[in-house]
Formats: structure tokens, sequence, C-alpha cells
């Protein structure tokens, strides 16, 4: 009996330390990967950081609570820009772990996650959460001060926007108050026309040009002296025809 036993403990013993190879296994591939796509840093080798993600996934798989892996994960769908799913792993990873260090680097990346991901507010929030756990980290505090110049500068847009809003809606009032007065004129106008038509109009005086009433003054002063011309020869006549008479 005792002899099966210790058997049977030792069979427990070599599978466990199998199993716990083939999930390091896992880890030490994904790793491989990892550092593979990390040489080339002129660009962003997605490929074998997905290939990293599913090694890790597959560690996990055997034991999800493990910090360290999880990190890895999460650091790996970072690195695909899988920003919404690696700030999900990263904040897990702070709600489970009770050490400040290890807390604050996951409140860290958790911050970079929601900052690539323009969650500006999101971001501040977790670096002054990860500060509180290491006060000391300078990297967290210019991270910090970066993402509250960004969202400065974004409130600083918005009142330009909010500004530039404004002036377009004051032009609109004033062209629809100047096109209202513009009508009333036009309206004035129409009215003062018809007024205008109905009444009866009066003869228009004709215009003669100052030549044509010198003209029209010799005329009259040629026909005057004419007219006294002929008067004269008729008293002429008269006296003549008295001076012949005689007297009885």
């Amino acid at each position: 009996m005792k002899s099966r036993s210790l058997l049977t403990l030792f069979l427990i013993i070599v599978a466990f330390a199998s199993h716990a190879q083939n999930e390091r296994k896992f880890v030490r591939q994904g790793n491989n990967y990892y550092e593979s796509a990390m040489k080339d840093t002129a660009k962003l080798d997605t490929i074998q950081f997905n290939k990293a993600e599913i090694e890790y996934r597959k560690a996990i798989e055997k034991k999800p609570d493990d910090p360290k892996w999880n990190f890895n994960l999460a650091d790996a769908l970072y690195k695909q820009k899988k920003f919404e799913e690696s700030a999900e792993k990263f904040k897990d990873i702070s709600d489970r772990s009770s050490d400040k260090i290890d807390k604050s680097r996951a409140l860290f990346n958790m911050g970079n996650s929601m900052l690539m991901n323009k969650k500006l507010d999101e971001s501040i929030a977790a670096y002054k959460q990860a500060l509180r756990n290491n006060p000391k980290d300078l990297e967290t505090k210019y991270n910090l001060l970066y993402a509250m110049n960004m969202k400065k500068k974004q409130q600083e847009k918005q009142k330009k926007d909010q500004d530039k809003n404004k002036d377009k809606d004051q032009k609109k009032d004033q062209n629809k108050d100047k096109d209202k007065d513009q009508k009333k004129d036009q309206d004035k106008k129409k009215d003062q026309q018809n007024k205008d038509q109905q009444q009866p109009q009066q003869p228009q005086q004709s215009k003669i040009s100052k030549q044509n009433a010198e003209q029209m003054l010799q005329a009259l002063e040629n026909s005057e002296k004419k007219t006294q011309e002929k008067v004269k020869k008729v008293q002429a006549m008269k006296a003549q025809s008295k001076n012949v008479e005689k007297d009885w």
C-alpha cells in the first residue's frame, strides 16, 4: 500500500511539472514573438505581436491569475493598438494587485492606453491614481502633465470653435435683419409707386432752350415793330387827308 501511494504521488508530481512546463512553453514562445516584433523599430510588426498574444492567452488558460503573464498579454494588445482591450486588462491587473509598485505600473499603462485612445479625462485619472501608489515615478508625472496639456489645448480649441459658431450666428442674424430692412424699403417703394399710379398725372410743362426763347422774343419784337410802323403809316395818311381838305 505504501509503495503504491508513493508511486501515485510521484506520478502526480511529474504530471504537475509537465503541466507547468507547457504553460511556460507558451509564455516563452510568446516572449520570442514579442522580442522579434520589437527588433525592427522602423515599423510596427502587428503579426508578431498577435502571435505573442495568442501564446500568452494559451498560458493564461492554464493559469488565469498569473500577474506577469496577464501583464504580457495586456502589453501585446497595446502594441497592436487594441487600446480599449489593453486598458481593460491593465485595470484588471491593477484591481487584483496588492503590491503598490505593480499596481502603479498597471495604472501607468492603463493611462497610456486611454491616452492613445484619446480619452484624456480617463488617462489623467489613471496617471493620478498611479502616482498615489508610487509618488516618485517621474515617467508617470511626465505623462500626466502631457495629458493635462493636451486637455487644455482641446478646451481652447472647443472655445474657439464655439466663438466661431457664435460669430456665424450673429452674422446670420444681422443678414436676416438686413434682409428684413431691404424688404421693408422695397415694400414702401411699391406702395409709393401704386399711389403715384392711382393719382392723376399733371401735364408736364414743355421745356424750351435758351436759344429758342431768344428767337421767340426777337420774333415778338419784330412783330411789334411792324405793328407800330403800320400804325404810324395810318396816322400819317389821316394827317395828309386833313390837310387836303379845303375850307369853305
